[in-house]
C-alpha cells in the first residue's frame, strides 16, 4: 500500500511540474518581447502578399513593413534584456523568427528575378550550418559570441533585402549632388553579393572557433579523468 501511496504522490508532482511549466511558458509567450517576435512572424504573410502585387506602391510597401520587422528585432531582444524578461521560448522564438522571415522573402525575390538562386542557396546554407553547429555547442555547454563579420553579414543583408523588395529604379538626390536614377535591385544584389563574403568568412570563423572550444573541453575532461 505504502509503495501505491508514494507512486500517487509522484505522479501528483510530477502533473503539478507540468502544470507550472504550461503556466510559466503561457506567461512568458504574454510578455512584451515575445508578443514582438510573434508580430514579425505575422509581418511575413503580409511583405509576400505586397510583393505578389509587384508594382512600385506594393514594393515599396512591403519595403516598410519588412524594415519595421527588423527594427523589432532590435528592439524585442534590447526590452528583454532590459526588463529582464529573457526567456527560452524568447532564445527558441527570436531567431527562428529572423530566419523564417529572411528565408521566405529571399525564395519570394528569387521567382520575381530579383536574386538568383545560387546566393539564397548559399545564405540559406550558411544559415543551416551555422544554427546546427550552434545547438551542438549549446549541448556540450559552450557558448560561442558572434563575430563582427556576422554582424556585418547581419546589416548587410537586411539593407539588401530591403533593396531588393524595392526593387524599382528610382531618381535619387542630395542637397548638392543629383545621383539621377538608381536600380535598386542593382544595389540590393551588390549588398547581399557583399553580405555573402562575409557569411562565408563568419562561418569558417565560427567554425574554427567552434573546434577549438571542443579540443579544449576535451582536453579538460583528460585531464580531470586522470
Amino acid at each position: 500500500m505504502a509503495w501505491r501511496e508514494a507512486r500517487r504522490a509522484k505522479k501528483k508532482i510530477v502533473r503539478a511540474q507540468r502544470a507550472r511549466e504550461r503556466r510559466d511558458l503561457w506567461q512568458d509567450a504574454k510578455n512584451l518581447p515575445n508578443l514582438l517576435t510573434f508580430l514579425r512572424v505575422l509581418m511575413i504573410p503580409a511583405v509576400l502578399v505586397l510583393l505578389e502585387q509587384a508594382t512600385p506602391r506594393a514594393c515599396y510597401w512591403a519595403a516598410v513593413v519588412y524594415a519595421a520587422a527588423a527594427i523589432t528585432d532590435m528592439l524585442d531582444g534590447w526590452l528583454a534584456r532590459r526588463q529582464g524578461l529573457v526567456s527560452v521560448l524568447g532564445k527558441f522564438l527570436d531567431p527562428l523568427a529572423d530566419k523564417l522571415i529572411v528565408a521566405a522573402v529571399l525564395v519570394w525575390l528569387v521567382g520575381m528575378g530579383r536574386i538568383p538562386e545560387w546566393a539564397v542557396v548559399v545564405l540559406l546554407s550558411r544559415e543551416i550550418t551555422i544554427t546546427a553547429l550552434r545547438g551542438v555547442a549549446s549541448s556540450e555547454g559552450l557558448i560561442i559570441a558572434a563575430g563582427d563579420g556576422g554582424k556585418l553579414k547581419t546589416a548587410l543583408q537586411m539593407v539588401g533585402i530591403i533593396c531588393l523588395i524595392v526593387g524599382y529604379p528610382y531618381d535619387f538626390s542630395l542637397v548638392v549632388y543629383d545621383f539621377g536614377s538608381i536600380d535598386f535591385t542593382h544595389v540590393g544584389r551588390l549588398l547581399v553579393y557583399l553580405s555573402i563574403v562575409f557569411s562565408l568568412t563568419s562561418a569558417a570563423s565560427y567554425m574554427q572557433l567552434f573546434a577549438q572550444a571542443i579540443d579544449k573541453k576535451n582536453r579538460e575532461d583528460a585531464h580531470g579523468a586522470s
